[in-house]
């Protein structure tokens, strides 16, 4: 299972200014980079330093550009990254509402929840959501555009450490749970054959913690809901509405022991 690490603020704002300057010094030639360090030295020079070593040029060098870049100072920073993070765990700016099945379900347990596996279409847009609100979130089968434009978004909120990617299908998934919730467009388990499918599920269940919720998305009513009953025998199982669809909603029950 993924870790949780929780890095401070004042560690993300180092490395975003790190990264700034870096993405500047990679922008401009390398004479550029050398009048850059001849002023530095010059810098340093009137400073009356005992000694000029690499490692304060190089610190010098990092200043200069930072003036340059108007990089903001921490506390201008601190507020733009909490207004983001604040704006990021509404479902509405994925594209989701307060009614959609995903939010009602896992979104309102979101930050206590820990690994939740997605797979399908709709994974990168639940991903960010999911990782916003707390989760450590592994993603199955995602387009690499997509990787790119998920991890771009966590990356610019810090949050990259809980998203995960894993290029391999349903199929050859090997699973790394315990999962708290896992969810699944219906159209990624009707691509496989019956006994690949009722496979996959298998394993996605007993991977799943005791609790936890499974979550196929955008079903039709008939065979396709009477399979998901069937396979999720034991589990307490239910057909809810998501905006003009409905998904099918299936929580592994609690061991007697605790559930009372």
């Amino acid at each position: 299972m993924p870790s949780r690490t929780t890095r401070s603020l004042k560690h993300e704002y180092s490395l975003f200014i790190e990264q700034e300057i870096e993405n500047y010094k990679e922008s401009i030639p390398r004479g550029a980079i050398l009048a850059i360090g001849d002023e530095a030295a010059n810098v340093l020079a009137a400073k009356a330093q005992l000694s000029l070593t690499e490692m304060l040029l190089c610190e010098e060098v990092d200043r200069i550009i930072s003036r340059r870049l108007r990089l903001p100072a921490f506390s201008t920073w601190r507020k733009k990254r909490i207004k983001l993070h604040q704006e990021m765990r509404r479902p509405e700016h994925w594209g989701m509402t307060a009614s959609d099945a995903l939010v009602r379900t896992i979104g309102s347990e979101a930050g206590a929840l820990g690994h939740v596996l997605l797979a399908g279409e709709a994974a990168a847009r639940s991903a960010l959501f999911l990782v916003a609100n707390g989760c450590d979130v592994t993603a199955l089968e995602l387009e690499e555009e997509s990787v790119q434009k998920v991890m771009e978004a966590a990356v610019q909120a810090g949050l990259s450490e809980r998203f995960h990617a894993d290029r391999s299908g349903l199929t050859q998934f090997t699973s790394e749970g315990p999962f708290h919730a896992v969810v699944c467009s219906h159209a990624a388990l009707n691509s496989l054959n019956p006994a690949d499918r009722a496979r996959v599920i298998a394993v996605l269940q007993s991977a799943t913690m005791d609790g936890g919720v499974h979550l196929v998305e955008t079903i039709l009513a008939g065979s396709a809901v009477d399979e998901l009953r069937a396979t999720y025998s034991g589990w307490e199982v239910s057909v809810e509405p998501s905006g003009s669809s409905q998904v099918f909603l299936a929580r592994k029950e609690l061991p007697s022991s605790v559930s009372h």
